[in-house]
């Protein structure tokens, strides 16, 4: 299985997972799920929606969870013009992000977008992420921490990193939980899902299987790198002071309008729309796996 980067099949699904407590967010997470959560006025929840429905999404998955009839309160069944379908995880207590992905294998059909439901990020940075087969990375910095990747001379992912691990003097980028997927990755990964869940690993990560699949070469991602304009993943009330900080009025431009037109994949430059005021400053991270 060779990789090919001349994917055209552009996403219009997304899906989000939104299942977890939010226990490090206490007690802001007490009344409402995470996703929910305000940021500068705005919530995570509404702050993604905006960005999906710039984009042209036209149908949106939720796998739901903890307190999820506020979820559901706040989206409907349409928003914008998107159409919000609910996939309930009973068990969301006692499982993780792996459980929740395992949980829309019959729902989802389709390429789509997968975003965890505590990333805020400016709204131009989905652009390159549209068409399929693509992992959104940060080159790593002292103060990031979790999952990271490496890369070969073409920005292929060739593997996953543990945290700490030794990347023997390649750059490692900071995994950023947001992945576009062919329809072709996603039946692979849905059988690589069965064998994880049937073996009751239903405690673990996505990632775990993402980087098993790289590594015997039955999966690929194009790296395209939110260098450059800010995104913050958002776990702990640390978290969100820091994130507050990043996406203030007066620091942050709402780039509805913009447009770009080349894609910004790691190093190489981005020719894009954008106006010199909504140009923003570099990134403050201190993402951490869920």
């Amino acid at each position: 299985m060779n990789p090919k980067y001349t994917n055209n099949e552009r996403v219009t699904t997304a899906l989000l997972l939104a299942a977890g407590t939010g226990s490090r967010l206490y007690p802001l997470t007490q009344k409402a799920p995470k996703c929910l959560t305000i940021v500068n006025g705005v919530s995570i929840l509404e702050r993604m929606i905006s960005n999906l429905t710039l984009h042209g999404f036209k149908r949106l998955v939720v796998v739901t969870g903890y307190l999820e009839n506020h979820i559901r309160d706040f989206l409907g069944n349409e928003i914008r013009g998107m159409k919000i379908d609910y996939i309930f995880s009973p068990l969301y207590k006692t499982t993780n992000n792996i459980y929740s992905l395992w949980m829309a294998r019959e729902v989802i059909n389709e390429p789509f977008l997968l975003l965890e439901s505590d990333i805020v990020f400016d709204q131009s940075l989905l652009g390159p992420m549209l068409y399929s087969d693509r992992m959104a990375v940060a080159k790593m910095q002292t103060w990031m921490n979790g999952a990271s990747v490496t890369t070969d001379q073409s920005q292929r992912v060739k593997a996953f990193l543990t945290d700490n691990a030794d990347s023997f003097g390649e750059t490692k980028y900071k995994t950023v939980n947001i992945y576009s997927i062919s329809l072709n990755s996603w039946h692979g990964i849905v059988k690589r899902l069965n064998k994880h869940i049937l073996a009751g690993k239903v405690n673990g990560y996505y990632e775990t299987v993402f980087a098993e699949m790289i590594d015997d070469g039955s999966l690929f991602f194009k790296a395209v790198s939110f260098d450059g304009k800010p995104w913050y993943e958002i776990d702990t009330i640390e978290d969100l002071t820091k994130a507050e900080q990043l996406f203030l009025a007066g620091n942050y431009t709402n780039t509805k309008s913009a447009i770009l037109s080349q894609v910004n994949i790691l190093d190489i430059p981005v020719s894009s729309a954008l106006t010199s005021t909504q140009k923003t400053t570099g990134i403050i991270n201190d993402a951490k796996s869920l």
